[in-house]
C-alpha cells in the first residue's frame, strides 16, 4: 500500500509539474504576443487601426494578377482591410495576401474566413444530423478533416460552430444547430472547436473557430429568421447560454454576434452581452466579429444612424465589422466628436492583431496556402470513407413495422421520389465548398451496393415542390428543380406503374436542401408539393413502402407515421449521402441516431420540447384530455417523436437503475448504473441517456434535463453495465438572483434510450 501511495504521489507531482510548465509556456507566449502587438501598434496610425477592424467579402471576380486594381485590392493596399471572407481560390488568396504584406506600409497580413459549416469539399452531414449521432469523437474528427482541407486552400478561420439552441423547427437555421438541448449543444460546441483548432492554431492545418450567434438567435419569435427575441435572464443563463459558454471554454478564438435584439438592444450593440458576460464573466480573450452587415441593420432596429450604431457596437465590445464598413467610414468622426475613445479603437485593434499572431500569420502570411497539401489532403478516399460512415451514424430510424428494414439485396426494388436521383440536394444547406458533381445520389448508392443482385428501377414520382416561386427561392446555386416537361399527375403515374412492378418501394422524399438554413423559415412543416399524394398512390398499390426522409428540421409527418410501415430519417448526409443511405437500407449499417430535436404532430404544438416545465395544472399521465388542465382539444400533448428517440435493427432491454447510495452530503459523488442487453439478432449501438430532475427548488425547474450520455456497441445477446458519475456541478443552476449553485433536496435520476422511455430512482442530496 505504501509503495502504491508513493507511486500515486509521484504521478500526481509529475502531472502537476507538467501542468505548471504548460501554464508557464502559455504565460511566456502571451508575454511575447503582447510585446509584439504593442510594438506594432505604436507604429500604426488611427486610420490603420480602424482599417484592421474592417472585414470585406470577396464575392467579386478577383482575377489573379489584377487583384490590385479590384475594389477589394485597392482597399487592402490603402490599409483599410483586416480580414476577407468568401474567397476560396488559393491563387486569389495568395494575391490578396501579397498586396497586404508587400504593398502596405506595415505589411500586416489578412485573415481569410469562410463558412466551413459541416465539412469543406468533403462534406459531412448537416450539424443537426451530426448532433443526432450523439458521438462527440466523430464530430470532432469531422471538424478536424474540415480544417485540414480548408486550410490547404488558404482558409484559416471558420464561421462555425453555430451553437444556437433552437426549439422551433419553423426556423430554418435549426439545420445548423445541435437542436433543442443545452447539454447536447454544449458537447457538440466543444467537439467542433477542438476539431478545428486542435489546441494549436499555429499549425498550418488548424483554423480558428467562431462560436455563433451570440446570443439567443435560435429563439426568434414565430420561428422567423432575424426576428425579435425576448426572454428572461434566468432562461438565458440556465438554457440558452450553455453551448456558447462551452465553446468559449473549449478555447474558441472568436465569437460572432447575432441579428436579433437582447433585452431590447440589438445584440451587435449590446455591451452587457459582449463586455459584462462574454469577457468579464466568462473570461473570453479572443475577438468578436459581427454577422453580415449586422451593425448597419441596427439602424432598422431603431437605435441610431450608421455613425451612432457603429460607435455603439465598438463600445459594446465588437472588434470586426463584417461587410457593412460602418467602422471604416465613421469611427474617425466619432473619435473626433468624443463618441468613442482611442482606447476603444486600440482594444478592438489589439484583439484582431492578436488573432493574426495566434494564427502564425506574422511568421508566415502564406502559411495556410499549400498546393502540395491541397493535392494530397482534400477530398481523399479516406475522408470520403469517413464521411460515408459518419453519415450512416446520424440516421434515425423512426418506424420499422414487422422489421421491413433492412431490405435484402434481391428482387425488384422501385426507387422513387424527387430526392432519389438528385445530386444537388445531397449535401444540404451551407455546403459552400462542395462540388455537387462529386455527391453520390441514392440511386447510385443502391446500384453500387446491390451490384446486380437486385433489380433497381427509378422514377421521379414528384417534384420537391410544384410551386415555381418556392422552387426558385430554394434553388441550389440557382438551378430550378421542377420538371416542366411533365405534370405532377404524369410523374405520379409513372411511379405507380413502377411500384406495381416491384416487390418493395423505397420512396425518397423530403425538403430541398435550401428549404432549411439561413432565410429559410417555414410555417407548413409537412412534406412540400405533391409528395404526400405520391405516397398515398404508392400505398394504394398494396406494395410495402419504405420512406427515406431528407430533411434539415423536424417535420410534421403524423399522417406518414400512421400509414408508412418504415421511416428512415436521413437528414442531409453530405457528399456520401447516397452510399450511406444504401448502407442503412440494406443493413450494412445499423441506424443508431437519436433525435436532437422533437418532431411535432403539427405546427400548432410548437414550441414542443422534452425539457419543459410543469404547469400548475399538468395533465395526468396517460390521459389525453382533462377539462381545466393544460392540454389541447384536438391532439395529445405528446409529440410525434420525442427528443432522444431512435430505433435500431436490433432491440435493447434496460434493467433497473442502481445507485451507489441514496443519501448524499455536500460534494459527494453519486455513481448510477444500468444494465443494457442487446436482445436482437444484430450488432447495434445504443445511446444511453442520463436525465435529472430537481424536484423542489427555489425557482421552477424542468421535468427532466439531459446531463450525460454514452454510446455503446453491443453484439447480439451481449450485456453491458453503463455507469455515470453525478456531481453537484450537474445539480447546479442559476437561481432568481443569477447565483450559480445547487440546492439540497430530492432528485430524480432517469436512465434510458429516449427522453420518454426512462427508468427512475430517487436520491436525497443534502448540504454538509
Amino acid at each position: 500500500m505504501k509503495i502504491r501511495n508513493t507511486i500515486l504521489y509521484i504521478l500526481f507531482f509529475a502531472l502537476t509539474l507538467v501542468a505548471c510548465k504548460s501554464n508557464e509556456r502559455k504565460s511566456e507566449a502571451n508575454k511575447e504576443m503582447d510585446a509584439f502587438v504593442s510594438a506594432l501598434m505604436t507604429k500604426m496610425t488611427i486610420g490603420e487601426k480602424i482599417g484592421q477592424l474592417n472585414l470585406l467579402a470577396g464575392y467579386e471576380d478577383i482575377v489573379t494578377g489584377e487583384a490590385r486594381s479590384s475594389a477589394i485590392g485597392s482597399k487592402i493596399a490603402d490599409g483599410q482591410v483586416g480580414a476577407i471572407l468568401n474567397v476560396r481560390s488559393p491563387e486569389k488568396i495568395r494575391e490578396l495576401q501579397r498586396i497586404a504584406v508587400e504593398e502596405t506600409r506595415l505589411g500586416i497580413p489578412l485573415i481569410f474566413g469562410l463558412d466551413v459549416i459541416h465539412g469543406y469539399r468533403t462534406t459531412f452531414p448537416i450539424p443537426l444530423a451530426l448532433a443526432a449521432s450523439f458521438d462527440t469523437a466523430m464530430v470532432r474528427r469531422a471538424a478536424r478533416i474540415a480544417a485540414v482541407e480548408a486550410t490547404a486552400d488558404g482558409i484559416c478561420w471558420s464561421f462555425s460552430p453555430m451553437v444556437d439552441l433552437s426549439r422551433d423547427p419553423r426556423w430554418g437555421r435549426i439545420a445548423e444547430s445541435a437542436g433543442e438541448d443545452p447539454v447536447l449543444g454544449a458537447y457538440m460546441a466543444q467537439a467542433y472547436v477542438k476539431g478545428y483548432q486542435d489546441n494549436d492554431l499555429k499549425r498550418n492545418n488548424t483554423m480558428m473557430a467562431c462560436v455563433k450567434h451570440f446570443a439567443l438567435y435560435g429563439a426568434s419569435e414565430a420561428g422567423r429568421d432575424y426576428n425579435t427575441v425576448d426572454m428572461s435572464r434566468v432562461r438565458m443563463y440556465n438554457e440558452y447560454f450553455l453551448p456558447y459558454k462551452a465553446g468559449i471554454e473549449a478555447g474558441a478564438g472568436s465569437v460572432m454576434t447575432a441579428f436579433n435584439e437582447v433585452d431590447g438592444i440589438p445584440a451587435s450593440g449590446n455591451r452587457w452581452l459582449f463586455t459584462e458576460v462574454l469577457r468579464n464573466e466568462w473570461g473570453f480573450d479572443g475577438f468578436v466579429v459581427t454577422d453580415y452587415t449586422a451593425i448597419n441593420e441596427m439602424i432598422e432596429h431603431g437605435v441610431g444612424d450608421l455613425q451612432q450604431v457603429s460607435a455603439m457596437a465598438l463600445k459594446a465590445g465588437v472588434d470586426l465589422d463584417m461587410v457593412g464598413e460602418g467602422f471604416l467610414t465613421t469611427l474617425q468622426k466619432s473619435l473626433d466628436e468624443g463618441l468613442v475613445s482611442e482606447d476603444d479603437i486600440n482594444h478592438a485593434c489589439r484583439r484582431v492583431l492578436e488573432a493574426k499572431y495566434k494564427l502564425g500569420l506574422f511568421d508566415d502570411p502564406y502559411l495556410y496556402i499549400n498546393a502540395e497539401r491541397a493535392e494530397k489532403e482534400i477530398f481523399t478516399p479516406e475522408n470520403n470513407a469517413f464521411a460515408r460512415q459518419s453519415a450512416a451514424s446520424t440516421f434515425v430510424l423512426l418506424k420499422n413495422d414487422n422489421n421491413l428494414l433492412p431490405l435484402p439485396k434481391k428482387g425488384r426494388i422501385a426507387l422513387v421520389g424527387p430526392l432519389a436521383n438528385n445530386r444537388l440536394h445531397m449535401a444540404g444547406t451551407w455546403s459552400v465548398a462542395v462540388n455537387h458533381d462529386e455527391s453520390v445520389t441514392v440511386l447510385e448508392g443502391f446500384k453500387s451496393l446491390t451490384d446486380g443482385q437486385a433489380e433497381i428501377r427509378y422514377a421521379k414520382g414528384a417534384n420537391i415542390t410544384d410551386d415555381p416561386a418556392l422552387d426558385l427561392n430554394t434553388a441550389v446555386r440557382g438551378k430550378p428543380g421542377i420538371d416542366t416537361s411533365r405534370t405532377p399527375e404524369q410523374l405520379r403515374k409513372e411511379a405507380v406503374e413502377l411500384a406495381r412492378w416491384s416487390d418493395v418501394v423505397v420512396a425518397v422524399v423530403g425538403e430541398a436542401a435550401e428549404m432549411t438554413g439561413e432565410s429559410a423559415s417555414r410555417t407548413d412543416l409537412g412534406l412540400p408539393g405533391s409528395q404526400r399524394q405520391l405516397l398515398e398512390a404508392l400505398l394504394a398499390t398494396g406494395k410495402p413502402v419504405v420512406m427515406v426522409l431528407f430533411t434539415g428540421r423536424p417535420l410534421a409527418i403524423e399522417w406518414e407515421s400512421r400509414h408508412i410501415p418504415a421511416i428512415l430519417n436521413v437528414w442531409f448526409g453530405g457528399t456520401q449521402a447516397g452510399n450511406a443511405v444504401a448502407d442503412a437500407v440494406f443493413g450494412y449499417a445499423n441506424p443508431s441516431g437519436k433525435l436532437p430535436a422533437t418532431f411535432p404532430r403539427n405546427v400548432g404544438q410548437i414550441p414542443v420540447y422534452y425539457n419543459h416545465k410543469n404547469t400548475g395544472r399538468p395533465l395526468e399521465q396517460g390521459k389525453w384530455f382533462q377539462k381545466f388542465r393544460s392540454n389541447y382539444l384536438d391532439v395529445p400533448n405528446e409529440p410525434l417523436y420525442p427528443f432522444g428517440f431512435g430505433l435500431s435493427y436490433t432491440t435493447f432491454a434496460y434493467g433497473e437503475p442502481k445507485a451507489s447510495k441514496t443519501k448524499l452530503n455536500g460534494d459527494e459523488k453519486l455513481t448510477v448504473s444500468i444494465n443494457i442487453t442487446n436482445t436482437g439478432s444484430r450488432a447495434g449501438e445504443e445511446v444511453v441517456q442520463l436525465y435529472l430532475r430537481d424536484v423542489v427548488a427555489s425557482i421552477t425547474r424542468p421535468v427532466k434535463e439531459l446531463k450525460a450520455f454514452k454510446k455503446v456497441m453491443l453484439q447480439p445477446g451481449e450485456s453491458q453495465e453503463v455507469s455515470f458519475t453525478i456531481t453537484t456541478e450537474m445539480l447546479s443552476f442559476y437561481n432568481y438572483k443569477l447565483d450559480y449553485a445547487w440546492e439540497p433536496g430530492e432528485f430524480q435520476v432517469m436512465l434510458g434510450g429516449s427522453s420518454d422511455q426512462v427508468k427512475s430512482l430517487t436520491v436525497e442530496w443534502l448540504k454538509p
